[in-house]
């Protein structure tokens, strides 16, 4: 494997609506979607993403600022255990940049960002036909509606992370 590709997972909102935005990213080589658990109360599975990336093309700081600003990372809702905010780490090196990388950007945020930094357990992959959401449908309205708009604001905020 080369040496500088890495994985991380994100949990926010729907799991359609994340691997979007990652597939979109410049040094973004993968994007694996299905749920992702970890474990005491986070024990569940939650919709999420697996991201292989190319830390040589893009950081971790960076893929976590794009993550929290595409979603509801200062929200709570009925939903959180389905929709976890959370950033699922594979090694310790990447627990410690993820911890610093959120104090740094609490800033940004006018709220307490909720997302927590948990460490990766296991992960099952979506079903064949719901994977690649938005590339195989974008004019879908859930896609219109949700996705879009999230693409949007990823434009203006981080077009040169774009591919």
């Amino acid at each position: 494997m080369d040496a500088t590709l890495k994985k991380i997972a994100f949990g926010g909102g729907c799991h359609w609506c994340t691997e979007a935005i990652f597939q979109k990213i410049v040094g973004v080589v993968k994007v694996e979607q299905g749920y992702v658990a970890s474990k005491a109360n986070h024990f569940d599975y939650s919709e999420g993403v697996i991201v292989h990336y190319d830390r040589d093309k893009i950081s971790l700081e960076s893929l976590i600022e794009i993550h929290l600003h595409t979603h509801q990372s200062t929200s709570n809702h009925s939903m959180r255990n389905k929709y976890r905010s959370a950033i699922y780490y594979f090694d310790e090196n990447d627990k410690i940049e993820a911890l610093e990388t959120l104090k740094n950007l609490k800033p940004d945020f006018e709220k307490e960002i909720i997302t927590k930094v948990l460490p990766f357990i296991s992960f099952k992959s979506s079903r064949e036909e719901i994977q690649n959401y938005y590339l195989k449908g974008p004019d879908k309205p859930f896609c219109q509606n949700f996705i879009s708009p999230k693409l949007e604001l990823l434009k203006k905020k981080f077009y040169t992370s774009l591919k």
